[in-house]
């Protein structure tokens, strides 16, 4: 879920000093990390050449500098849950192997844990990177336009209705409306789409986003602390920070784990002395080696920095999860249900049938048509209007335009008077006696018809429908190759939906649905399907969202949408749905990986030290190593 309007403010201003922080944390770990390398190395030379208390001392310092940071941070955990956790094995490891006189390996391991927990953290600061990125993109100023002329003034002090001014080459600083002037902007940042997108007057514009080439007034819609960009920052930062159902169950197990090793620890020490002869020495060498491979630092580190690592990639490809667990759940989808108008549909109405009388010379008929309707704010005469304007018609001079409201609009040309609306304003029979065999076949496909009469007599017919958008059938069958079964939910009358699902691919569609039906409807396909989701964009959608196991917003759509939703498409892109589902499929499949490998790792080394064939720095290897191998194995999903 997306944070509170005033934490949202602070997004941009107290992420940056984590951000700093964990930086020089990374940078921090990894300096102790080579410096605790380089006394290791001086101490094994001092070995053989040195005093004892020489290099043990250096031993000792290794000890200090590699261990410290995971010892506090070990000790601070066990204080503040009040359970065990792996660092305190490691740093209870080392110290044993050291009291047997193992200085070299207990000083390797110390070494190779604090290395693999540099390797972590840089995991981590790699995908904070991505919210480090987009905050860089927000310009801090804009230049305002003042009654006496241009002023730059810092971006948070901007208010709706405020007119900027943005140069090519410049970041767009606020969510606006272009009223003056025409450009191509990069809005990679917001939607993932590579390629540039050409914007004039009345068109939307972005914060965060590149103005290439022309100069634009934009008029601000929206404070800084609402804007796309800032909602943007603040889902990817709660998406790292909620973990998944497997993440939560590792953490909650190894607590538990730790204690059974310490417990087999405690009876390794005494127990094969007297069931296998072994020599004490044997037995307290063979116990280090036990609490050492047995650590489930490998299984620990398996699933956090691979679900950080796709979260990122999805930041990257404009789909934004809210979180590990919503990522997880999403591979495992076996129904989706849709909502149509804007989201498997472009939300307006589009002339698709253009008919007139024979004796009609079918340009002058649209041209008076255009022209009449050109004076309504009607969707449907707004429709007939783009129509005529793609073939360049021209627009004549009528008279006298009147609304009748609910049934179309009338108006005069050279004395003739001319009606476009429904069969109820130009007359039921003359209409009805103009379509002839054209009904059924419009019917049935679910489109509005619209009449023209002049001087009582119909002349022509407009029919139109909301379109089916291309992407819309693209994943609807990406879908469905996944076996993923699709509904649609749309409160629109049985037969225009009947329609719409047979062009989009549907399998089913419930029409006539209500908010709250959508919503029990969501309830009923959970009976049926373990995992269902929703992909809606408006208010009426958000009761469904709320109520799928992931649910999907257009990022077109209402804020209320975009709050409710799981998973965010930012670019009104259906096909990243199946996008979504590979990224999660990948993800769980590298979970998978890790945890059998580390799982393996871990049993292999604990029989070889049992079978007595297994010495302290090959047990150091494997299991660091297996460490260092599972965290670059979540990384590979950064690619």
């Amino acid at each position: 879920m997306l944070m509170s309007q005033s934490r949202i403010v602070q997004a941009t201003g107290w992420f940056k000093l984590p951000l700093r922080l964990s930086a020089f944390k990374e940078h921090g770990e990894l300096i102790a990390a080579i410096t605790s390398g380089i006394l290791i190395l001086v101490a094994w030379y001092g070995e053989n050449h040195w005093s004892t208390p020489l290099y043990v001392s250096l031993f000792v310092s290794a000890f200090l500098v590699g261990g410290f940071a995971k010892a506090k941070e070990g000790l601070e955990e066990t204080l503040k849950e009040k359970s065990l956790n792996v660092e305190l094995l490691m740093i209870l490891a080392a110290i044993g192997s050291a009291s047997i006189g193992y200085w070299t390996e207990g000083a390797i391991l110390i070494f190779i844990f604090s290395l693999s927990g540099a390797l972590e953290t840089y995991t981590m600061n790699k995908s904070h990177k991505e919210i480090s990125s987009l905050m860089n993109m927000q310009p801090e100023e804009a230049l305002l336009i003042t009654d006496v002329g241009y002023e730059w003034v810092p971006v948070k002090k901007l208010h709706i209705g405020n007119r900027i001014l943005i140069k090519p080459g410049e970041r767009v600083p606020a969510d606006g409306t272009i009223v003056k002037g025409h450009s191509t902007l990069n809005e990679s940042a917001i939607t993932g789409e590579s390629l540039p997108v050409n914007k004039s007057e009345s068109k939307e514009v972005f914060a965060g986003t590149m103005n290439l080439d022309g100069s634009l007034v934009v008029s601000v819609t929206k404070p800084s602390s609402e804007t796309l960009f800032q909602k943007i920052i603040t889902m990817v930062q709660n998406a790292q920070s909620e973990k998944s159902s497997s993440q939560l169950f590792i953490e909650r197990f190894e607590s538990t784990y730790v204690k059974i090793v310490l417990f087999g620890v405690g009876l390794m020490l005494f127990l094969p002395h007297y069931l296998f002869g072994w020599s004490w020495m044997e037995t307290i060498y063979r116990s280090m080696i036990l609490l050492v491979v047995a650590s489930p630092c490998a299984l620990v580190a398996s699933i956090m920095p691979a679900t950080l690592s796709a979260i990122s990639k999805g930041a990257r490809q404009g789909i934004l999860f809210k979180g590990g667990v919503h990522l997880e759940h999403l591979s495992h989808l076996r129904a989706v249900a849709f909502d149509k108008t804007g989201t498997l549909t472009k939300g307006e109405p589009e002339v698709t049938d253009f008919l007139t009388d024979e004796r009609e010379m079918k340009a002058t008929v649209l041209s008076v048509v255009s022209s009449i309707e050109n004076e309504s704010n009607h969707p449907l005469a707004q429709a007939i209007v783009r129509y005529a304007e793609k073939s360049a018609t021209p627009l004549p001079p009528v008279e006298d335009v009147k609304d009748h409201s609910g049934k179309g609009v009338c108006g005069y040309f050279k004395g003739e008077e001319w009606k476009i609306g429904k069969a109820d304003l130009v007359g039921k029979e003359a209409a009805a006696s103009f379509m002839n065999n054209y009904g059924e076949r419009l019917a049935s496909d679910g489109k509005t018809v619209i009449f023209v009469s002049r001087d009582k007599e119909v002349i022509g017919l407009f029919a139109l429908k909301d379109t089916v958008r291309k992407e819309a059938k693209m994943a609807i069958s990406a879908l469905k190759e996944h076996g993923i079964y699709t509904v649609m939910l749309t409160g629109d009358n049985p037969t225009t939906a009947k329609a719409i699902a047979r062009e989009a691919g549907i399998d089913n569609y419930i029409a006539e649905c209500m908010p709250d039906q959508k919503q029990q409807e969501i309830k009923n396909m959970k009976q049926h399907f373990t995992h269902v989701g929703m992909v809606g964009d408006g208010i009426n959608d958000a009761p469904a969202l709320a109520e799928a196991d992931v649910g999907i917003a257009m990022g077109e759509g209402t804020d209320v949408a975009l709050e409710t939703a799981d998973i965010v498409l930012m670019k009104n892109d259906l096909p990243k749905i199946e996008e979504a589902i590979q990224v999660s499929k990948k993800m769980n499949q590298v979970i998978k990986q890790n945890i059998i490998f580390s799982i393996s790792m871990i049993m292999l080394l604990i029989i070889s030290n049992f079978l007595q064939v297994l010495d302290l720095p090959l047990g150091v290897i494997g299991h660091e190593g297996s460490t260092i191998l599972v965290i670059l194995n979540g990384l590979r999903l950064l690619k």
